[in-house]
């Protein structure tokens, strides 16, 4: 089975010798790999690094959320490394000082749109009283406003999403648990074939992969489910 690059393992482990053992695990099982914040201040970005030089797909998962000028420099430098993927807040001054920060760098902007781990209850809890899938569309169409070049948002929202933005616009989508798999903290979920068929560009998984007992069996699986689905051929 050929590994597909639109699925991204994160790599939301203790640390990176952890991280590294599970991508010498997985070797050419899987393309791509995302690196959050928990890795961040351990030897995250060094380890997006030699990914790159290993031929892998980098996905920084970042979100950055601050002044203007902060986000801008923190871009500047985030472009640098070579990574496909930086994600920012969805907010609208954040997202246009990302986009000023990477300047003619190939890496592509992603706006977080609305946490998988938030429902309606959460959202009214933090102050919001939209529902998911509103709070998510105005914040897709500020995304397209600023100019970046995608979102991140639930595979609930993915066929709202692809029916509003131009070709060529990232949908990526966590919150995707293969059928049979546990869902863990994520609220608004669906299965990777389901997720790409209504919309989205890429897909990120990290627990059903990495906390599986065979994590290669795992990751060829969801490969196996996805090979041929692409929300074009809907």
């Amino acid at each position: 089975m050929r590994t597909d690059e639109r699925v991204f393992v994160a790599l939301d482990l203790p640390g990176v010798d952890e991280a590294r053992a599970m991508v010498d695990r997985l070797g050419d099982a899987v393309a791509s790999y995302k690196i959050g914040l928990q890795l961040l201040p351990v030897g995250g970005v060094q380890l997006g690094r030699d990914l790159r030089a290993m031929g892998k797909n980098v996905f920084l998962d970042f979100k950055f959320h601050d002044i203007d000028a902060t986000v801008e420099k923190a871009t500047a430098s985030v472009a640098g490394l070579d990574a496909q993927l930086l994600t920012v807040h969805a907010r609208p001054d954040v997202m246009r000082a990302a986009v000023k920060g990477k300047g003619g760098a190939s890496l592509k902007i992603l706006g977080v749109t609305v946490l998988t781990s938030l429902d309606k209850q959460a959202l009214e809890d933090i102050g919001y009283n939209d529902n998911a899938e509103d709070l998510v569309m105005r914040r897709v169409r500020q995304a397209l406003e600023a100019g970046v070049d995608g979102v991140v948002a639930s595979p609930l929202e993915a066929a709202a999403i692809r029916a509003a933005v131009p070709d060529g616009f990232l949908v990526v989508t966590p919150g995707v648990r293969p059928r049979g798999t546990a869902a863990g903290d994520q609220k608004r979920i669906a299965t990777p074939a389901d997720a790409l068929a209504s919309g989205a560009s890429h897909l990120v998984i990290g627990r059903p992969v990495t906390q599986a007992s065979d994590p290669v069996a795992a990751a060829r699986a969801v490969m196996a489910e996805i090979a041929g689905v692409d929300f074009r051929t809907r």
